[in-house]
């Protein structure tokens, strides 16, 4: 009777063996899902504070956003007269070369102003002189919106 016992208990146990190894053809995406919505929400929290570099107190006025497809060049003007093209200083004079090397839509290009609230004046004018000079055409000065 032992025996018997013993004989049909390894047989059992084969069957069970090759049942229990059959390969797993799913594959279980709830991890890389998480892991992107995690990123996004990171993303979406970080861009806005990525877009400007130069710190500047820009005065606010009641126009409205203007909507732009793609990201413009920005010419910003700190209170101290220094001008930076998007986050690198450069002298007043290397403006217009500086644009040129850059300007991926040619004379196209969308070019935003800064100016501080307290920079001077005449130097943002003669930037914008030098770029419409240049030939650029679309040229838009940067402000916040009014608070009410």
């Amino acid at each position: 009777m032992g025996m018997a016992t013993g004989q049909s208990g390894g047989s059992g146990s084969r069957r069970r063996r090759q049942r229990r190894h059959k390969p797993m053809s799913e594959i279980n995406v709830t991890p890389f899902v998480d892991v992107m919505l995690v990123l996004l929400i990171i993303f979406m929290v970080a861009a806005p504070l990525l877009t400007v570099g130069v710190p500047i107190d820009l005065p606010e006025t009641q126009a409205k956003a203007l909507n732009s497809e793609t990201q413009p060049i920005t010419i910003s003007v700190n209170e101290s007269g220094k001008v930076y093209l998007q986050e690198t200083e450069i002298p007043i004079d290397e403006v217009v070369a500086k644009l040129e090397a850059i300007a991926s839509n040619g004379y196209e290009e969308r070019i935003y102003v800064r100016g501080d609230r307290t920079a001077d004046y005449g130097t943002v004018m003669r930037i914008m002189a030098r770029i419409s000079a240049a030939g650029y055409n679309r040229i838009g000065l940067v402000t916040l919106q009014e608070q009410e």
